[in-house]
C-alpha cells in the first residue's frame, strides 16, 4: 500500500511571547521539526488573534498558508490546539482566501502614508473634542458631516472584530462587503453605518483637522493628524488562512451572529 506524501511537509512555527505558546512552540519544533519562514511550505501560529494578524502582514507578499492554533488570549482567528496528527490536520484543512485594506492617509503637513489592513482601518478623535468626518464613496459625497468619535471600514474578517464592538454588522466572510461604522456618533444620531461592495472607494475627510485632530489605525499602524483617508480592498493580494474543516472562519461567523450575545 502506498503512502500518501503531507500535503505540507515543511513546517515554520511562530509563537506569540505568552508561556503556553513558548512551551507549545517547542513541543512542536521538536516533534515535527521547524524550518525557516522562506522555506516552509506552511506556517503554523501559535498564539491568539494579534500574533495570526501579524503574521499574515508579515507574509502578505509570499503567498504562503498560515494555520492557527490557540495558545493565546483571543482565538477568533485560531483552530483548537493539539500537538498530535499536525501533518494531517494540515493536509485535511480548508483554505479561505482573504484581501487586505489598503489605507493611504494624507496628513495635515501634506504627507502620504499608506498601510494594509487585515481587519479594518479606523478613524479616532486624538483630543477630548468630537471629531467631524465627511464620508465620499467612489468620490461622490455620501455623508457631509459625521460628528462621531470616529468611523471604520471593516472587512468580513474584520466584522466580528472591533466593528461588532461598535453595534457594525457580521458579514460572511465570502461576501463582497465592506461595513463603514461609525464609532459613538452624534450627529446624525440615527446613522448607524452602511454596507459597502467590496469594490467601492472609502473616501474619509477630516473637516477641521487642526482644532479638531483625528489620528487613522490601520489594524495596528497608527498614523496621528489626517487630514484624508482613502480605504479599498486590494484585490491584488490575498492571504491564504487554514482552518479544521469542523471550525472553518465562515462557520464561526454564522455562530457569532446567532449567539454571540450570550457571551459574557
Amino acid at each position: 500500500m502506498l503512502r500518501m506524501t503531507p500535503k505540507y511537509e515543511r513546517i515554520a512555527f511562530v509563537a506569540s511571547p505568552a508561556p503556553e505558546a513558548k512551551k507549545a512552540l517547542a513541543r512542536l519544533s521538536k516533534r515535527y521539526g521547524n524550518v525557516s519562514l522562506g522555506k516552509a511550505d506552511v506556517v503554523v501560529a501559535l498564539g491568539g488573534d494579534g500574533l495570526m494578524l501579524r503574521t499574515l502582514h508579515k507574509l502578505m507578499k509570499t503567498g504562503k498558508p498560515i494555520y492557527g492554533m490557540h495558545r493565546g488570549t483571543v482565538g477568533f482567528l485560531m483552530n483548537d490546539y493539539h500537538d498530535k496528527h499536525l501533518r494531517e490536520r494540515l493536509s485535511a484543512a480548508q483554505t479561505t482566501l482573504i484581501h487586505p485594506l489598503v489605507m493611504r492617509a494624507r496628513d495635515t503637513k501634506g504627507r502620504m502614508h499608506t498601510h494594509y489592513a487585515i481587519n479594518e482601518v479606523s478613524l479616532f478623535r486624538q483630543t477630548y473634542q468630537v471629531a467631524k468626518l465627511a464620508i465620499d464613496i467612489d468620490g461622490k459625497e455620501r455623508l457631509p458631516e459625521l460628528m462621531a468619535d470616529g468611523v471604520l471600514v471593516a472587512t468580513p474578517a474584520g466584522s466580528t472584530a472591533y466593528n461588532l464592538s461598535a453595534q457594525g454588522p457580521i458579514i460572511p466572510i465570502n461576501a463582497p462587503l465592506l461595513a463603514v461604522t461609525p464609532i459613538s456618533p452624534f450627529r446624525p444620531r440615527r446613522w448607524r453605518g452602511a454596507l459597502l461592495p467590496d469594490s467601492a472607494r472609502v473616501t474619509i475627510r477630516v473637516l477641521d483637522p487642526i482644532r479638531r485632530p483625528v489620528a487613522a489605525v490601520a489594524d495596528h499602524t497608527e498614523v496621528r493628524s489626517v487630514r484624508e483617508v482613502d480605504v479599498g480592498v486590494d484585490h491584488m493580494t490575498s492571504m491564504q488562512m487554514l482552518f479544521d474543516p469542523d471550525h472553518s472562519l465562515d462557520e464561526r461567523i454564522l455562530r457569532e451572529q446567532f449567539g454571540y450575545s450570550g457571551e459574557s
